[in-house]
């Protein structure tokens, strides 16, 4: 199984499973133990999916985070997927889980998740990555705390630095 690290720098081993669009024609099949199903697929079989702790989605970059709205904290894990590095619609789609809808569960980056892209990843609300597989996931702790403070205000502050600042 392959790693992925946590907003603390923690390496862990990937205990779920993204289980990929189905082809043309076929049923979609689960593997034993957690799986992550494309969003649409889940709230398509809600009935039969819905309060299963083994289950959790994933948003393609072009999904609409909103159509989880009303099940949002019912899924133990949602991944969003960054199909090229310079495809920024999933910064917004961690945004709009973690403030518009209060998702409170793990929010995991996966694609081409770069290092040079965890820290703003974390400020977003992202709480684990799935790095690209030619990356070195030992070098990530570092990139997710690369700066020691930042100007904006974002998921993991309300207040921009100035407004930080002692007066």
């Amino acid at each position: 199984m392959p790693d992925i690290i946590t907003q603390e720098g923690e390496i862990k081993t990937d205990k779920w499973t993204l289980v990929p669009h189905p082809e043309e024609g076929e049923a979609l099949e689960l593997p034993e133990g957690p799986v992550m199903i494309p969003a649409e697929l889940w709230l398509a079989g809600i009935d039969h999916y819905r309060g299963q702790e083994r289950i959790g989605v994933w948003l393609e970059s072009h999904d609409e985070p909103g159509m989880l709205a009303d099940y949002v904290n019912e899924v133990p894990i949602i991944a969003v997927n960054f199909p090229k590095f310079t495809d920024g619609r999933g910064y917004s789609s961690a945004r709009l889980l973690r403030e518009r809808y209060g998702y409170r569960n793990e929010l995991r980056a996966v694609g081409d998740v770069l290092l040079d892209q965890l820290q703003f990843m974390k400020r977003c609300g992202f709480d684990s990555y799935a790095l690209r597989p030619d990356k070195d996931i030992h070098l990530a702790a570092h990139c997710l705390n690369f700066f020691s403070q930042a100007y904006q205000a974002a998921g993991d502050t309300d207040l921009p630095l100035f407004r930080r600042r002692a007066s």
